[in-house]
């Protein structure tokens, strides 16, 4: 065969896929009913865990889910069905809810998975493609995936039905999400390593405090405040006065008032009102800042005031944790 023919014929698959898929999470999005919402209210009722389960392709699905879950605030975890038969049905208990996938509704492996629910009265939202199905039969929600080819000519691959079923779970952990007022700082507590657990470090987290912070007060004669600066190894100064930061002494500052230097008290050459940020600020908004004024530190304060100081930001520490 031809190479060019080959390419063609290659991309042409690809695109004939994703256009399939991409027509049935449209066909998903617009079958969502009151069972999705019955979905989400039990879900945010559950005083235990959601337990999510479901066998070859669906339990791939499944094990996702189920993490993604977890990370946006609503504690689960993934049980295997086989496994289930064989001691792992102690995981789920009462007070729980069990999330079975199942695309025929009929998997033999679920059996003992729906049975125990039953039994024990544990709440199941059941998702297959059948609306006639056990599974959807023997469900307390039921949500019915909507009749769409697999993206395969063969329609024996399990694709279309698994994104749909992917992109489900991810609709259920958003609306609980929005529903539970989940906000990007609870977010970091489930994401504190990588790039995104990074991106959502404040700068309380990354700050020096107590005794590593280079303070001085105004009237502490220069040759002092000196050897504050080289020793604490920031590069810079801040002056305090009750508590508060009232200025800052930086290398600019000091060879602007190169002449006579040594003779001057901290006051007489410190910049005052200096540029501080607040506990509560993102590194990442902090570094932006550094980068817009130039600056390599920042102090960190209750309030922009300059009430009650609380740290010292380097940039560098912005760069070592991976922000930016």
């Amino acid at each position: 065969m031809d190479v060019d023919k080959e390419q063609s014929e290659s991309l042409a698959a690809g695109r004939r896929v994703i256009g399939r898929e991409a027509e049935a999470l449209v066909l998903l999005r617009d079958s969502l009913d009151g069972g999705f919402v019955q979905a989400v209210d039990l879900l945010l009722e559950a005083r235990g865990r959601v337990i999510v389960s479901g066998m070859g392709k669906s339990g791939h699905i499944a094990r996702k889910i189920a993490a993604t879950l977890a990370s946006t605030g609503t504690p689960a975890h993934f049980v295997h069905p086989a496994e289930a038969s064989h001691g792992d049905l102690g995981m789920m208990a009462q007070g729980d809810v069990a999330l079975v996938l199942s695309n025929s509704g009929e998997t033999p492996e679920l059996a003992d998975v729906i049975a125990y629910t039953r039994r024990f009265r544990i709440p199941m939202i059941g998702v297959a493609g059948r609306a006639e199905s056990t599974l959807l039969r023997q469900s307390d929600v039921a949500i019915l995936l909507p009749s769409a080819p697999e993206a395969c000519d063969k329609g024996i691959v399990p694709t279309t039905s698994t994104t749909m079923t992917l992109a489900l779970g991810d609709a259920l952990a958003i609306a609980l999400m929005e529903r539970r007022r989940f906000t990007p700082e609870n977010f970091r507590q489930f994401h504190p390593g990588g790039k995104l657990g990074a991106r959502l470090s404040k700068v309380e987290d990354l700050m020096h405090t107590g005794d590593a912070l280079p303070l001085i007060t105004p009237d502490m004669p220069m040759s002092e405040a000196l050897l504050v600066i080289s020793q604490k190894g920031f590069g810079v100064a801040g002056v305090v006065e009750d508590g508060k930061l009232v200025g800052v002494i930086t290398d600019g500052d000091l060879r602007r008032h190169m002449d006579g230097l040594l003779e001057r008290r901290a006051e007489q050459v410190m910049t005052r009102n200096p540029l501080t940020t607040t506990v509560g600020t993102l590194a990442e908004e902090a570094l932006a800042l550094m980068n817009e004024r130039k600056v390599t530190t920042l102090f960190i304060c209750e309030t922009n005031g300059g009430e009650t100081l609380r740290g010292i930001l380097h940039i560098h520490d912005c760069l070592r944790a991976g922000v930016g």
